[in-house]
């Protein structure tokens, strides 16, 4: 611009900037860069060939030009109409979770509408204009929220820079879910909307969607039937209701045709639907069973393993309506889906449905959110129940949808229970990890098909306890876990010293069991026990989706487990006190959930299906197992956390961080009247070399974390609190950072 505009060759072959050498000046006559001979200025000296001239020429032409940085825009007009554009600038930072108006250029009025992606300059001071616009600050990303006549800001206004795509990616319903989620966490807009919109990728945007298909015909109900209100839900979706129910999904494989019948019924009255899963597996049955119910084209998959152009080209056709239903992994609860009529979570209790990022939120509630904003029909299934889901029911939003008990026989495993009193009078189980029981459900199931082996941990060296208390054994010098190895040989799992003569500090006992023994030390366990079978293991490392339906031992982690052909002849849960001992206030409905998991994929009582749970007979979980009713189980709970104000009966938040940071912090927190503050208490540290949990403090910090509980009815007021009290700490940039998260679901 100005002065450097002279700069350039007058005749545009040489762009600005670019070194040529050519004869110029009184250097005529030495060597340029390129070797070509300069002429003297004079034109004394003889001129270059006319050749090489030429071949400068053209290498300058074919040269690509440097890419322009965003204009500021300086004396440009401005757009004749709504020339002002409010910009969602992308700064996760709660002191900016607001809206930034812009001045639209002339040039940019007919690509710059609400919902495109621009790039504005942030963070120029009010001295920086210059002919009436702002200047400086650095570039960064954003969206044109909306367009408008005059801002509300009485200072010049800096210009857009650019407009990235004019594809518009965030609708106003996207907009306002994004901002309820942030309300609801005490999070910002910015945080939730890169959850929720993808990112660019231009060959896909430069790509067309298929034109969208006709409504398919409304579905029979199908294995809908089995259930006692099953028919009526799948005609209300048909004929555009919008019913709200939680679904008890019988043991078996029909779930995922059960939920891709109710997807077609959705479709079939003119409307989308949105399926959530917890994981890639879970996705591909569903969308193999929408495949066999719809056809091709009508519904899109959006999971990370799809890669980020192919999942955005889906995404893409969600948003242009090309496709009406969507099943898809946790980031799929944003999908832009048109008209929505139908939103459905499938096993709520996953961990995989808590999102790790900020502000964290979780699927189920966003979809009660969309659920709510959308007047669209809601449905949450699993094979087991949650406290939430059990929660919607007792408060007449939702309305159960289970079968009758004659039918849950008919298509549930046996279940028995093998608990302390049977271990002690069991010669084999104190020989070894198995009990009779346990070996005989086994080799019997071996007879007629694969048998499964669930283990509550991966690896393979076992955590040790005291054979008589079950205290666990600890370490000498820096109380670590203590660990058997391969040649017997005991070792301290942090400082790696053996121990030759442990005894039990609680009872003074001298012999040790395993307390959790990993599922690769299983595996080798089983195949020496059974060397005519094959052993197949599915973990962390290499999951296993299907296993044929012949004879074999399948060792896997609890949601790792693979579908059997024909459905296991036996399963096995072993260890299970490891899973309800944990501190966690969800421990026994997590266990409960797992357990139920893996006797859905065994074969009816009638078949001879058998599950042995090892774990106390007497204990709750155990119990809901035996008689399979998670409702039941689900029911107690949220009856004695009503009584102890426990979530979800009341809203809670945790506040976490260094100790003077989280006192500063609730100091300065402006509290509803009926909030009750719980601690703080010190939080687990994380050892140096092992995983970070969720909450939990970087390796080397101390931090402690405090509880703020609220009543039904305060949940809102509670989190706009701590939003604004989180944002004026950020704006003063005062001390350590404090971790606030609203409803974490592991509160100990």
């Amino acid at each position: 611009m100005g002065g450097r505009a002279s700069a350039c060759a007058p005749d545009g072959d040489v762009p600005c900037g670019r070194r040529l050498s050519v004869p110029f000046g009184k250097n005529a006559g030495v060597s340029g860069e390129n070797g070509v001979p300069r002429a003297d200025g004079d034109g004394g000296a003889e001129a270059a060939p006319p050749e090489q001239l030429a071949l400068i020429r053209e290498s300058v032409r074919r040269a690509k030009a440097p890419r322009a940085k965003p204009r500021t825009w300086r004396g440009a007009a401005l757009a004749k109409e709504l020339p002002v554009a409010r910009v969602l600038v992308d700064k996760g930072v709660l002191h900016l979770d607001r809206y930034f108006d812009y001045a639209v250029p002339e040039e940019l009025d007919e690509q710059a509408q609400p919902g495109v992606r621009v790039r504005v300059r942030f963070g120029a001071g009010r001295g920086r204009v210059r002919e009436g616009r702002r200047e400086g600050g650095g570039l960064i990303d954003g969206f044109l929220v909306e367009r408008r006549a005059e801002s509300d800001y009485s200072g010049p206004l800096a210009a857009l820079a650019q407009v990235v795509s004019p594809e518009p990616v965030l609708s106003e319903e996207l907009l306002g879910l994004a901002r309820a989620v942030a309300d609801r966490y005490a999070g910002s807009l910015a945080d939730v909307l890169q959850l929720a919109v993808p990112p660019r990728s231009a060959r896909a945007e430069q790509r067309p969607s298929p034109p969208p298909l006709p409504p398919p015909d409304a579905p029979d109900a199908g294995s809908w039937g089995r259930y006692e209100h099953g028919g009526a839900f799948v005609e209300a979706l048909a004929s555009g209701g919008a019913p709200r129910a939680v679904w008890n999904a019988l043991p078996g494989p029909q779930w995922s045709e059960e939920l891709a019948r109710a997807v077609a019924a959705t479709l079939a009255s003119g409307r989308g639907a949105l399926v959530v899963v917890p994981d890639g597996r879970a996705a591909a049955r569903v969308d193999a069973a929408l495949i066999a119910v719809l056809g091709e084209g009508r519904h899109a998959l959006l999971t990370a393993d799809a890669g980020p152009e192919k999942r955005y080209a889906q995404w893409l056709a969600v948003r242009r309506g090309s496709v009406r239903a969507v099943v898809g992994t946790r980031a799929a609860m944003f999908a832009p889906v048109q008209d929505l009529g139908l939103v459905a979570v499938w096993d709520d209790g996953d961990d995989s449905h808590s999102e790790p990022h900020a502000p964290q939120p979780h699927t189920r509630d966003v979809l009660l959110l969309r659920a709510a904003l959308d007047g669209c029909a809601f449905l949450l299934g699993g094979f087991g129940c949650t406290v939430e889901a059990a929660q919607l029911v007792e408060s007449g939003w939702a309305r159960p949808l289970v079968a009758g008990r004659e039918q849950v026989r008919r298509t549930a495993p046996l279940v028995r229970t093998v608990g302390d009193d049977d271990l002690a009078r069991d010669e084999a189980a104190r020989a070894a990890r198995l009990p009779s029981l346990a070996w005989q459900a086994a080799r019997e199931g071996l007879r007629h098909g694969p048998v499964l082996v669930q283990v509550p941990r991966r690896g393979y060296a076992p955590r040790m306890a005291c054979a008589q208390c079950r205290a666990p054994a600890r370490c000498r010098h820096c109380s670590g876990p203590l660990e058997g190895q391969d040649a017997g040989v005991l070792k301290c799992g942090w400082c790696g010293r053996e121990e030759g003569s442990w005894h039990c500090p609680e009872c003074g006992g001298f012999r040790l069991r395993a307390q959790v023994v990993g599922a690769r030390r299983t595996a080798e366990e089983l195949g020496r026990a059974f060397p005519a079978v094959p052993v197949r293991t599915s973990g962390r490392e290499h999951v296993l989706d299907t296993v044929p339906g012949t004879p074999a031992l399948v060792v896997s982690t609890p949601g790792a487990e693979p579908v059997a052909e024909g459905g296991y002849a036996a399963a096995l849960l072993l260890d299970g006190w490891a899973m309800l001992v944990r501190p966690d206030l969800r421990a026994g409905e997590d266990a409960l959930r797992r357990w139920m998991a893996a006797g859905a994929l065994v074969r009816p009582q009638g078949q001879g299906g058998t599950v042995v749970v090892v774990a106390e007979p007497t204990l709750r979980p155990v119990q809901a197992l035996v008689r399979w009713d998670p409702v039941g189980h689900a029911v107690r709970e949220l009856a004695e956390r009503a009584e102890l104000g426990f979530p979800p009966v009341s809203r809670m938040a945790a506040v976490s961080g260094v100790p003077e940071a989280v006192a500063e912090f609730l100091a300065a927190v402006d509290m509803p009247p009926d909030a009750e503050v719980l601690g703080p208490v010190p939080v687990a540290p994380t050892l140096p070399g092992r995983p970070r949990r969720p909450g939990a403090p970087p390796p080397g910090e101390q931090w402690e974390r405090a509880l703020v509980r609220v009543p039904p009815g305060s949940g809102a007021a509670l989190a706009a609190a701590l939003k604004t009290a989180q944002a004026a700490r950020m704006a003063r940039g005062s001390g350590e950072a404090v971790r606030v998260r609203v409803d974490p679901p592991d509160i100990g």
